[in-house]
């Protein structure tokens, strides 16, 4: 019975181990172009699937991508359901202490407002942001005379601001502006807000060795020019290392 008991908790062990595995499983959301989305092949595409992929064959890793909604994206992680999160995950204190991060492949981005109308009173508003984003931790945070509403997907905070349930959303720049420029009825308003840490890769806390494999991978990228010259083709606007 104990020796049973000690075998089962091993092989769970290794179950959770991303090193234990042949294929390394890369988690996305595939709903936050330019960062990650599904293609009309209904493939992930987007800067994170052409980073992913490089930064994979960099650490002679073999990797697959799977999709999975952002509420339970950091939760199907540590469960074990995928080995590494790419989607778009802004580094910060909170989520660093239930997962680890990777060493950061992008600058912190600026967040944008958007709106219908440009005398919007932000500050006073209803402000949608999808939920468990830094944003809507700002507004929750630093906006305290604001209304925040939370949404399951940023296609749906946005639809809020149109459909008049929302003053404005607050999201990546990245995100908002290609839906800002076309679409007429759409503007980016007031300033830009930095927040977080800048974004990158997210592993289990017993995944070391596959973390230190990625950030020798995002090191070389950064130290050849290459991950420069892919955030300044694929994020237009965004700050490079």
């Amino acid at each position: 019975m104990n020796k049973l008991t000690l075998t089962s908790a091993a092989l769970a062990l290794l179950a959770g181990s991303a090193m234990a595995q042949d294929v390394v499983r890369m988690g996305t959301e595939g709903a936050y172009p330019p960062y990650n989305f599904i293609n009309d092949a209904g493939e992930v595409d987007g800067f994170e699937r052409v980073l992913g992929d490089e930064l994979c064959k960099r650490a002679e890793l073999n990797c697959t991508w799977v999709t999975n909604d952002w509420d339970s994206i950091i939760p199907n992680l540590v469960s074990g359901n995928y080995d590494v999160i790419m989607a778009g995950m802004s580094i910060t204190p909170e989520r660093d202490e239930v997962i680890d991060f990777s060493d950061p492949y992008t600058q912190p981005d600026p967040s944008a407002f958007v709106a219908i109308s440009g005398d919007t009173d932000l500050m006073t508003g209803v402000i949608a942001a999808q939920a468990g984003t830094i944003q809507a931790g700002y507004v929750a945070a630093d906006m305290p005379d604001a209304t925040l509403i939370e949404f399951a997907t940023p296609e749906e905070a946005v639809a809020a601001v149109r459909n008049g349930e929302a003053d404005a959303v607050l999201a990546d720049k990245a995100y908002l502006a290609p839906i800002a420029e076309a679409e007429g009825d759409l503007s980016i308003v007031g300033d830009d807000v930095l927040i977080g840490g800048g974004i990158g890769l997210g592993l289990r806390e017993s995944d070391a060795e596959l973390k230190a494999k990625f950030d020798s991978a995002i090191q070389s990228m950064k130290d050849d020019g290459t991950l420069n010259t892919l955030i300044t083709d694929m994020l237009p606007g965004s700050a490079t290392f």
